[in-house]
């Protein structure tokens, strides 16, 4: 059987940027951070955009080209081999990895979501459906696609481009037709609809928020296991994510303007963040005389665009933990693989902890506060993992002589360096101030529960990786014993 990197069938450069951007952005991701800063949000994007977005998406396309390609884990290869640490790459891969899986339980959610609309048509699957059975059918949609993944070849690539480019479709349409509706009479929802209005308040609740914002922009280093799959990963790769980068800020920066055409961003659905973008495309087929048919078509959008994003991410996540990881921290178990060449053991680790993800969730008392924590999870654990990112950026530019790279990221060192510091800096306090609950008042009964769930979820996500490195040892014990 031939090895991954053998394969004579290359993927370009498009679908690359494809795959990315469906771990990166999709319309949902617009709406929560519209629900939990406003109008004001449209400063937050710009700014995100130019200071955070793009010298990220950058850093990943240096360092892909640092490392060429040749590594299967990804960002755990570029931390271990840019460090010079197998411990940096062991932790890089074990807290990227562990950093998914809120999100993965999260897609699995909203993909329940996407069918109740195409099913119900509309909002009512809350009423319909304990946490309860809504836990046990996410549980299930994951296991089925965990299955898939060891069946199906070529899946993630054509679910990838056709998710995406459909996602992005929906996107665009949405903002015209925005446009047409307001040359055609119709009324910004939002009032006052001013300067002023674009300005935050900067108070603790908006900062506790922001990191929710980088979650969303975030996800273009899962394509790292792919590189070597390109054919010339040093000159595609870097406009894979010059795509990326583009289609981010489009979505984010123009969506805003439009969702607050519809929506009055002062007074907003309480289950905004589960079913605004179904609201949204409701709305609109509404102003234009289509009834339901836009959104029952974004439905299906969304339907194929979760299930894309769930097979790119118990794909490519898999990967980080059984590949290029050293072999005395992780047991040899964990990184054997079946005869399809897939990590089976890294899958089986994802249920077992998507369910503990689960089982906590299923103490929260509804189906829109089970999915607003999960999402809001997000917030906390994928800015930590960034900043391995932006260490491993900084330590390829102090050492460049022994990293050389075809596409440079700011020629000045000196520059190059102070810019992944920047960044590296406000993703570990975005992470950190991400912990306060977001969706409540604060010292409420409710808030302290979540704010517990927030640490003891995050502390055995992460923790548990300190688990692996001693049985690792233990095996090796055995192993010299016998």
């Amino acid at each position: 059987m031939q090895e991954l990197g053998e394969k004579k069938s290359y993927i370009s450069w498009p679908v690359i940027a494809m795959i990315g951007f469906v771990t990166i952005i999709c319309f949902d991701d617009i709406l929560y951070p519209l629900q939990n800063q406003g109008l004001s949000v449209v400063f937050t994007w710009i700014f995100m955009v130019f200071f955070f977005v793009i010298p990220y998406e950058l850093s990943v396309a240096h360092l892909g080209s640092v490392f060429n390609g040749h590594q299967e884990g990804g960002l755990a290869s570029w931390a271990r081999h840019s460090l010079n640490s197998d411990a940096a790459g062991y932790w890089t891969a074990w807290m990227y990895w562990a950093a998914c899986l809120p999100y993965i339980v999260d897609v699995a959610n909203s993909t329940i979501v996407s069918y109740s609309w195409l099913i119900l048509g509309d909002a009512s699957l809350s009423s319909r459906m304990s946490s309860f059975w809504f836990g046990v059918w996410t549980f299930v949609i994951i296991l089925v696609f965990i299955l898939l993944e060891n069946i199906i070849k070529k899946s993630l690539e054509v679910m990838a481009t056709i998710g995406g480019w459909a996602m992005f479709g929906m996107t665009i349409l949405f903002v015209v037709m925005t446009g047409w509706t307001l040359l055609n009479g119709g009324k910004i929802a939002t009032q006052p609809f001013n300067l002023k209005a674009f300005i935050p308040d900067f108070s603790l609740s908006y900062f506790s928020t922001t990191g929710l914002l980088m979650f969303a922009v975030c996800g273009a280093e899962l394509v790292a296991p792919y590189l070597k799959r390109m054919k010339n990963p040093n000159r595609d790769f870097r406009k894979a994510m010059y795509l990326i980068a583009f289609m981010t800020a489009f979505l984010t920066v123009f969506g805003t303007f439009s969702l607050s055409i519809f929506f009055d961003a002062n007074n907003l659905p309480h289950d905004l963040k589960m079913n605004g973008s179904y609201y949204a495309f409701q709305l609109l087929g509404e102003r234009m005389g289509m009834g339901n048919v836009l959104m029952y078509i974004f439905a299906i959008v969304q339907a194929i665009y979760m299930m894309a994003q769930l097979a790119v991410f118990l794909d490519s996540t898999s990967w980080v933990l059984a590949a290029d990881t050293a072999e005395r921290f992780m047991p040899k178990w964990m990184r054997k693989r079946n005869k399809n060449d897939r990590p089976i053991h890294s899958y089986v680790l994802t249920t077992g902890l998507t369910l503990f993800l689960l089982l906590l969730s299923g103490t929260l008392p509804d189906i829109n506060a089970v999915f607003n924590w999960l999402l809001n999870l997000n917030g906390i654990v994928f800015p930590f993992k960034n900043c391995w990112l932006f260490l491993a950026f900084i330590a390829v530019r102090v050492k460049q002589d022994k990293f050389p790279s075809v596409f440079v990221f700011i020629k000045r060192r000196k520059l190059a360096i102070a810019v992944g510091t920047w960044c590296m800096l406000f993703s570990f306090i975005c992470a950190v101030m991400s912990f306060l609950p977001q969706d409540l008042a604060f010292g409420t009964k409710a808030w302290n529960h979540q704010l517990f769930l927030n640490f003891l979820s995050v502390g055995v996500l992460f923790g548990a990786g300190a688990i692996m490195p001693i049985m690792s040892w233990f095996e090796k014990r055995k192993k010299e014993s016998a």
